[in-house]
C-alpha cells in the first residue's frame, strides 16, 4: 500500500531488510550472543509482531531496527538505506525521516504540554517554511486519539493511557513510512492497553505505514498479520495469519 507521500517505501523493495544480524557483548571472559544471524524482510504496509520470552533478544532486535544500537555483524536496511554503520548525524536524519517510535514508558518530556510533545518531531525535522503547518497536524492527531480536550495538559496531569496516546500521536506526526513500537501496552491495564492497541492499528491503517511491534502479550500479537518468534537470539518461527481488525471509531 502506498499513499504517495514523500519518504514512502517503493513497492519494489521491502520497507525493512534484515540480513545476518548479530549482536554480541563481552562480559569478562564470556561472549554473550544476544542475536545470532537474524534475517528477514518486512513488506511495505505490513504489520509484524515480534514475540519471545524475556531475554530472547526481541527488544535488542527492535533497537537495531531503529538504529538505536550498532550490530556486531550483519545489517538493517530501511527504504534502501543501510543504517547499521552510518555516522550519527546521518543516522539521525534517516531516523527522523523514516521512523516513528512508540516506547513502553511513553518518553514524554515533562515540561512540554501534550501538544508540544506531539509537535516535537516536527520542530526538530521539518523545514522552517513548514513549521506553522505542524500545529494543525498535531491537533488533528490528538483529536484522533481522543485527547482534543487535553492538548494543554502536561504529562503529570495525564493518566498512563492518555500519555501513551500522546506518544502514539507523536510517532505519527511526520507521517513516517515505518513505525516501531516496544511493548506499547506493557505499562497499561487491560482496558487501556486494548484501547491503545486499537488506536495504533487505526492510525497505522489510516497513514499506510509499516508497523513492527515487540510484545510478550499474545493478545497484542494476535492483531498482527505476521508474527516472528525470537528464541535464544534467533527467529525460530515466522507465522502469517489473518490480523484482527481495528475497532472503528474507538478513542
Amino acid at each position: 500500500m502506498s499513499n504517495g507521500r514523500e519518504g514512502s517505501v517503493p513497492q519494489s523493495q521491502p520497507a525493512i531488510r534484515v540480513e545476518g544480524l548479530t549482536k554480541s557483548l563481552r562480559t569478562g571472559t564470556r561472549l554473550l550472543e544476544i542475536l545470532r544471524g537474524v534475517s528477514f524482510d518486512v513488506a511495505q504496509g505490513e504489520f509484524v509482531a515480534i514475540v519471545g520470552s524475556s531475554g530472547s533478544g526481541k527488544s535488542t532486535l527492535l533497537g537495531l531496527l531503529a538504529g538505536l544500537d550498532t550490530p556486531t555483524a550483519g545489517s538493517v536496511t530501511l527504504d534502501g538505506t543501510n543504517i547499521s554503520y552510518l555516522p550519527e548525524d546521518r543516522l539521525a536524519m534517516v531516523r527522523g525521516r523514516l521512523i516513528g517510535f512508540v516506547f513502553q514508558s511513553y518518553q514524554l518530556i515533562p515540561t512540554l504540554t501534550a501538544l508540544e510533545n506531539v509537535l516535537l518531531p516536527h520542530e526538530l525535522n521539518a523545514p522552517a517554511a513548514e513549521q506553522k503547518a505542524g500545529a494543525g497536524r498535531a491537533r488533528e492527531l490528538l483529536g484522533e486519539v481522543g485527547l482534543q480536550d487535553r492538548v494543554d495538559h502536561y504529562p503529570v496531569q495525564l493518566s498512563g493511557g492518555e500519555q501513551q496516546r500522546v506518544a502514539l500521536a507523536r510517532a505519527f506526526m511526520l507521517r513516517p513510512p515505518i513505525v516501531l513500537a516496544d511493548e506499547p501496552t506493557g505499562n497499561l491495564d487491560t482496558r487501556n492497553g486494548e484501547q491503545v492497541m486499537q488506536l495504533l492499528l487505526r492510525l497505522n491503517q489510516q497513514e499506510g505505514t509499516t508497523l513492527v511491534l515487540v510484545t510478550h502479550d499474545p493478545a497484542v500479537a494476535a492483531h498482527a498479520g505476521r508474527v516472528l518468534t525470537v528464541r535464544d537470539g534467533q527467529v525460530v518461527s515466522d507465522e502469517r495469519r489473518a490480523a484482527a481488525s481495528a475497532a472503528s471509531g474507538l478513542v
